[in-house]
Order: C-alpha cells, then structure tokens, then sequence
C-alpha cells in the first residue's frame, strides 16, 4: 500500500503545532527533526509512520485531532502568545481549560484589545491570513485629537510604512467630539501596530484600538476576557469568499 505523504508544515498545523507559516520557520531555523534527521522545507512525511519532533518533543499525527475554532475577546495588558519568556500576561491564561492544541490567528498587541480568532486548523488559519484572500478587519479605534477631513483622506488612500504603502483602508467617524474621536478603520492587511503607526503618519494619538469584526464574522457581545466557538456558519463563512455578497445562503 502508497503512503500517504503530506508536507511537514501542513502536517505540524494540523496537530495543531501552530499555524502553517509558523511551522515553516519553526523548520526554516532547524528547530524539526523527521526520523533523526534536520528537516527542510518540501520535505513530506507519513504523518502514522515518521518520527516527528518540534523542538525535542515527538508530534504525532496518528490521531487526526478535532478542529476548534475559538473567538476570544482579548483584554488590553495581555500579549498574543501561548507562552511568555518575559513572564507577561498571555492569552494562554484565559483558554486554559480548552483540551486541543490551539493557536492565535495573527495577533494584537498588548496594548489592544477585542476579537482574537484561535484554532488546531492549519488551512483554516492560511486561509484567514493569507493577504491574497482580503478578508476584513473592522476595529473601532479612539483617537485625540479629533480628525479632521485631511487625516482621513490620508488613512483611506494609504500611508507609507517600512518603504511600502498600506493597501487603502475604510476609515468612518462614529462619534467626535472636542480634543477626540471614535473611528472605525476596516483594513484588508494586518502589518505589525499597523493602526496605530498609520495614525501617528498623520499625528493622531491612539488611545484605544478595539477589533471588533473579522469578515462578517463579529466580536458581538461576548464579554472582555472570554472566549466561546465558532458557529458552523461563522466557520463557513471565513472559509470562503470573504465578499459577502457570495455564499450568502
């Protein structure tokens, strides 16, 4: 009988290592062995019969296991790990009676807070933060002082960071008021502090960035510091087309 051989990194998201992408450089830095040996990207396995290890701890796929997919709303203070060199806060403290291996789908920063994705899915994740898919990011971000008409021309038509401009971002004014303002920016890419870097482009102060939406998945009103499943249908959703007027049964 063939085996059946996969690519290490799908094989490692699936048993809910961590996301594709970082299992690929979990084996760019040599941190994989298969069967004794240093593995390489392109590198295939029999996820039953191939000795796996991560960091000298053995990963077994004999047992295909059951895909979670978690919606927690991160408090501000907390960083967007599993563990913490630093002995900071990490969301790990707040899913600690979840049974699978999950894993953040991109992350927050300390500092913000609101709708954090995890899963044990490895196409799941690609999906969610491949920059090709264009899947939306909504968050409500208060900034001081208050916008003006310019600031928000230069937000929606992209600021330029690390020598390559932002992709143009949906930038509403959902309240204003003297010396402040309450904003909701819709990106389609996720750069590192990419709100708060683009708002200090053009001299605005962040003083609270909340995401409250992916796709057309939102945070709703799952309180700060908790985490629940995903429907079937929120799950469907964020795997296909991210435009909203497809799949709409």
């Amino acid at each position: 009988m063939k085996k059946e051989l996969v690519r290490l990194q799908k094989m490692l998201a699936d048993c809910g290592v961590d996301s594709r992408r970082k299992c690929e450089e979990l084996i760019k830095r040599g941190q994989v062995k298969v069967n004794g040996r240093v593995a390489v990207i392109g590198d295939k396995v029999d996820p039953y019969s191939d000795k796996v290890f991560v960091k000298g701890r053995r990963v077994t796929g004999s047992a295909k296991p059951k895909h979670r997919y978690i919606m927690l709303n991160k408090p501000r203070g907390y960083v967007t790990t599993m563990n913490d060199e630093r002995g900071r806060k990490c969301i790990a403290e707040l899913i600690k009676d979840i049974d699978e291996r999950v894993y953040p789908i991109g992350r927050l920063d300390k500092d913000s807070e609101g709708m954090l994705l995890l899963t044990n899915d490895g196409d799941f994740a690609n999906h969610i933060m491949h920059p090709k898919k264009h899947i939306n990011k909504v968050y409500r971000v208060t900034v001081r002082p208050a916008i003006t008409e310019e600031q928000i021309d230069k937000l929606q038509s992209g600021i330029v960071l690390d020598g390559r401009k932002t992709a143009p971002a949906q930038v509403r004014v959902v309240t204003k008021q003297e010396g402040r303002a309450v904003l909701e920016i819709v990106l389609r890419e996720g750069r590192n502090r990419q709100i708060r870097r683009m708002c200090e482009s053009v001299n605005l102060e962040v003083a609270r960035l909340k995401r409250v939406a992916v796709g057309t998945v939102k945070l709703g009103g799952l309180k700060q510091g908790m985490y629940r499943d995903l429907s079937e249908d929120e799950v469907r959703r964020l795997s296909h087309d991210p435009n909203p007027n497809k799949n709409s049964r």
